[in-house]
């Protein structure tokens, strides 16, 4: 399951991110959009740090 997980992570942050754009474009309340846009950013930051190498330990 190593490359799985990690991928699942950026395919959410995907979706999210194009939530996010479509919540803005039919003038959804702020607070909405900036909560799924921090989501976004914690399932991008999640996805592409979990690739990074580590020390296994």
């Amino acid at each position: 399951m190593g490359g799985v997980l990690p991928t699942l992570l950026l395919i959410l942050a995907g979706v999210l991110v194009g939530g996010t754009w479509s919540l803005h474009k039919q003038g959804a309340p702020r607070g909405a959009v900036v909560v799924t846009a921090l989501l976004a950013v914690l399932a991008t930051a999640g996805g592409v740090l979990w690739m990074l190498p580590g020390d296994g330990s």
